[in-house]
């Protein structure tokens, strides 16, 4: 391995560098492009590189040879749907998903989008749905199937010619099917049974254990089943109570057949990974456990051929960080690869303080805060390594390292001046009643925006439960919002996850509260710190970060010029009325989501808004947005509000649509927000 980091260290790509001396501004235009490339994914044999390059509104995949990545790719093309993802499913097989707008016509229509997957050849002259389905009974029945794409549950990376897949359409959904990708003949290894929601296959592809939702006298709940290689029989292990928000799930198998790894928060703040003793029924000692952030995941070799790991053999663990999706290796030949890797790309390192919301106690840390790299594929060997680096103000950018030599192969946006972006850091602060929330900071580049304080934009996330991270918003709204020069605040407000228990539960019944003084409070801190200037704060946030901008337009204060609200929810009784009709979903949620409805008080509205919402947004309806907007103007405040023609929830379906989303967050901050801009 020291052999692997010294190619790697000679091998080093350079940096890239732009000649003008003032950071460039990036154009709507240029922020709203397809990434030249995106999607890059590594052959399990090492033998290819496929992508999917963009070509103006369009995208083909293109595939590269790895000992021939100066040669012209195969393109191949679609000419109805758009490719959205291309992974390797085998060695000459790619998985292709694709998704297009769909109008879905009962009694009335409702304007949706579909995605399918499909499997191709290397040259994209066969092309197969990864489970062939019966001949459509009914009309209901056809428009199922045309709506929903089996699952691929496990690649089989062992076996050149099968996978398995999930039915998820008709009266044989759930069962799992063995499909054999050369002739896709497909055999049916598990019928599925009622209740349950899926199975998890261990290192070698085997049915070893499956999740099922049931109610009992303490409500509703996943439990955990395991298959006895005896009988053959699934039996409960463990089963976790949604109410009670105590997650125990199965994530993995051991080289070792009778032990498991399972992810669990049980009696504790964060949540860590743990074996499972299957044959005993016992929970052995605490396998990783991270002080500040929430454990994830395991990283388990998958490979028969791999050299000095056995099957099945924890190579590494995946933990919640600033990133979101930090890696700890665990495997000797790992972490060599991995400080190799660090040394030949340049990763730096900064001080970075972690501050824990549980305790309140602080750390300092060396940490890659300015950008990191992940592997996103690999050969059992590591004689092959394709990685992804990006940070926050690093557009991300994709290297292939094969036999010894590191090779940059794109950029995904090579027209973007990174200097513009700005600088990214995770930083604390304390909310009104003493609990500590983070928060990522975007401050502009004081060569293209003078010293601060600057105009500031609070930028709450979806979810509520989700988080931001370090890694680059493709999104574009903080890069856009940075080089407009403006100060970004990302709040991990009360009710956020992956920074424990106390943080997660602490936003139970206080959406437009205690959730919404964490955002408030972090606008004053921004003014506090000589970060914002006072009176030009503006709050900007999309599905629930659009509630939260309609909360900031009602609530009393004197923080906010204006308020923009995307997609946003208005009133929170009729939409998750909508959303809780199964009880797993109720009782996980429906207890937790109470306080203000902006609707209630949208003719009181306090500051200038502005809202937009997609007519194809299937998640949160366009009507909870034309509600707000119709009280509002009915009462004569001042509202702004554009419907985008087949927008949905989430990525753009053409490179106008999203340039339209951007230019109307960029116009209105720059010269709406109550006249004259922010």
């Amino acid at each position: 391995m020291n052999r692997i980091i010294t190619a790697l260290v000679l091998a080093a790509a350079p940096i890239l560098s732009f000649a003008a001396t003032t950071p460039a501004r990036p154009t709507i235009e240029q922020l709203a492009a397809f990434p030249e490339y995106s999607s890059f994914t590594l052959s399990p044999d090492g033998k290819h590189v496929a992508a999917l390059l963009a070509r103006g509104e369009d995208r083909v995949i293109a595939v590269w040879r790895s000992d021939a990545l100066d040669q012209a790719p195969t393109i191949i093309g679609t000419q109805k749907m758009k490719f959205s993802a291309v992974s390797f499913i085998k060695n000459d097989l790619l998985a292709v998903n694709l998704w297009q707008p769909y109008d879905l016509r009962l009694d009335r229509v409702t304007k949706t989008f579909i995605s399918k997957l499909v499997i191709t050849d290397l040259k994209g002259e066969k092309w197969n749905d990864p489970l062939p389905l019966p001949r459509a009974a009914s009309r209901d029945e056809q428009l199922a199937q045309a709506r929903t794409s089996p699952t691929v549950l496990d690649s089989l990376p062992n076996d050149p010619d099968h996978i398995l897949v999930v039915n998820n359409v008709g009266s044989e959904s759930g069962d799992v099917y063995k499909v054999n990708v050369r002739t896709f003949k497909s055999e049916r290894i598990q019928r599925s049974e009622e209740n349950v929601s899926g199975y998890v296959t261990d290192a070698a592809g085997n049915l070893r254990a499956r999740l099922k939702l049931d109610v009992d006298g303490q409500g509703a709940f996943v439990a955990a089943e395991f298959r006895n290689p005896a009988t053959g029989n699934w039996e409960e292990h463990f089963r976790s109570h949604v109410k009670n928000r105590d997650v125990t799930s199965l994530i993995g198998f051991a080289e070792d057949p009778n032990t498991a790894f399972i992810l669990s928060n049980e009696g504790r703040d964060k949540a860590v990974i743990l074996e499972y003793d299957i044959p005993s029924r016992t929970r052995k000692e605490v396998l990783f456990e991270h002080k500040f952030f929430d454990a994830a995941d395991v990283i388990v070799n998958r490979f028969r051929d791999a050299p000095d790991r056995a099957l099945g053999k924890l190579i590494g663990v995946v933990y919640q960080g600033p990133r979101g999706d930090d890696v700890q290796w665990t495997d000797p030949a790992m972490r060599a690869l991995d400080a190799g890797l660090r040394q030949a790309l340049r990763i730096p390192q900064q001080d970075v303080e972690l501050v824990d919301p549980a305790t309140g106690q602080r750390v300092e840390v060396r940490y890659p805060a300015e950008r990191d790299y992940t592997i996103i594929g690999r050969t059992p060997d590591l004689s092959t390594v394709l990685i992804r680096v990006d940070g926050p103000s690093t557009p991300p950018e994709y290297h292939l390292f094969h036999n010894g030599s590191l090779s940059l192969l794109a950029r995904a946006y090579p027209k973007l001046d990174a200097r513009a972006l700005g600088t990214t850091a995770l930083v604390h602060y304390k909310a009104r009643d003493g609990l500590d929330i983070p928060a990522f900071l975007t401050r502009p580049n004081p060569e293209l925006c003078g010293p601060g304080p600057w105009p500031a934009v609070v930028h709450p996330h979806g979810g509520p439960w989700a988080r931001d991270s370090m890694s680059f918003d493709e999104s574009m709204w903080t890069p856009m919002l940075a080089s407009r020069c403006m100060a970004v605040l990302r709040p991990q407000f009360r009710g956020s996850q992956g920074w424990g228990r106390k943080l997660w539960l602490a936003g139970d019944q206080e959406w437009g509260q205690k959730m919404q003084d964490d955002k408030d409070d972090g606008a004053r801190w921004l003014i506090d710190q000589g970060i914002a200037q006072r009176g030009r704060i503006a709050m900007f946030g999309f599905s629930y970060g659009g509630y939260a901008a309609f909360a900031a337009s009602v609530r009393p204060h004197d923080l906010y010029k204006c308020s923009i609200a995307g997609a946003g929810v208005s009133d929170i009784d009729r939409i998750w009325a909508r959303f809780y009709m199964n009880p797993f979903f109720r009782q996980a949620q429906a207890h937790t989501v109470k306080g203000l409805s902006p609707l209630s008080l949208a003719a009181e509205t306090k500051i200038p808004l502005m809202v937009f919402h997609g007519d194809r947004d299937q998640t949160v309806p366009l009507e909870q947005s034309e509600w707000f907007v119709d009280k509002a103007k009915s009462a004569g405040r001042p509202v702004e509000f554009h419907v985008i023609a087949d927008y949905g929830h989430g990525p753009a379906w053409t490179r106008e649509i999203f340039a339209t989303q951007l230019r109307l967050i960029d116009d209105y901050l720059r010269e709406g927000c109550g006249g004259k801009g922010l």
